[in-house]
């Protein structure tokens, strides 16, 4: 009961977040992240070790440097789904500028698979992303253990027309959508255990990675086209910056096309390295016979 009570009063609290100017709720979240940075942390270690197992040739002040700016990036970004989840769709449109190599109204649009990578502005991308597609579209997701955040997440996620579906529950009607022509969205980037998974490197250490997306892509006959929700500077807001096309994707091969996806943003992380989601053990299932890394 305490449980359910206390996720009330925080999207209760989320809700009155949602009625200031974004600028106070950024700055908010802002000095949040910097205060609990200060405390020793689990995550704060994850990201210390994700930092140096990505960029070794960094120096200790530029890794710390990096790392308290995501944590205030991380912890900013949770304060700021007031305004995502629950702000009104005219001050999303104030506040998110979309950057696309792809016509997102083209009504002749083939099969997409949308890969949103998880930098911090991911959940502002998505929903936004749903938004500028100005159609139905389905949404992958990874639901909440609490049933009362489940809900209210479902909701907002999709609050543009979005169908979503949990991802145990995704493969059947990932191709459903994709056969009605049903723009998709799905997070492949993260760590989720060996099932569909291989080991290819990121950023030279071997990542389990999914297969899932050129799996898809191959039995949907889909595009695949990778996005990133890209926070701006001086609290101005968001940039949802949607990528062209994977040229020569899927090539049928599990190890080549997860290949792809890390490679990409081998290439994306180093423009922004302290918006990738690093408070994320990317590196916690091992290949057989390796330790822990965390």
């Amino acid at each position: 009961m305490l449980g359910r009570l206390g996720t009330h009063l925080a999207i209760g609290l989320l809700k009155l977040l949602a009625l200031l100017p974004y600028g106070l709720t950024a700055r908010f979240g802002d000095g949040l992240g910097w205060l609990l940075y200060q405390i020793p942390s689990r995550r704060k270690r994850i990201v210390h070790i994700n930092l140096k197992l990505c960029f070794p040739d960094w120096s200790d002040d530029r890794r710390e440097e990096v790392a308290g700016q995501h944590f205030r990036h991380a912890i900013r970004s949770y304060v700021e789904r007031s305004v995502q989840w629950f702000g009104s769709e005219r001050k999303l449109a104030k506040l998110i500028q979309v950057d696309s190599a792809v016509d997102l109204t083209d009504p002749d649009l083939p099969p997409t698979l949308f890969l949103g990578l998880h930098f911090v502005g991911i959940e502002a991308g998505s929903i936004w992303l749903n938004r500028s597609l100005q159609r139905r579209c389905g949404s992958l997701y990874q639901p909440f253990s609490n049933a009362v955040l489940e809900e209210a997440a479902k909701q907002a996620r999709g609050r543009f027309d979005a169908e979503m579906v949990g991802r145990a529950d995704s493969a059947r009607v990932v191709l459903r959508w994709l056969r009605d022509r049903k723009p998709v969205m799905l997070g492949a980037d993260m760590d989720y255990g060996l099932r569909n998974s291989t080991f290819v490197p990121f950023f030279g250490v071997p990542a389990c990675t999914l297969t899932a997306v050129g799996r898809l892509a191959k039995t949907g006959r889909a595009q695949v086209v990778p996005f990133i929700g890209e926070v701006l500077p001086n609290y101005k807001g968001y940039r949802l910056k949607v990528f062209k096309p994977w040229d020569n994707y899927p090539t049928g091969d599990d190890d080549l096309d997860a290949r792809r996806m890390n490679e990409f943003l081998e290439e994306q992380i180093p423009l922004m390295p302290e918006q990738y989601y690093w408070v994320h053990k990317r590196f916690k299932t091992r290949p057989p016979g390796e330790p822990s890394l965390y």
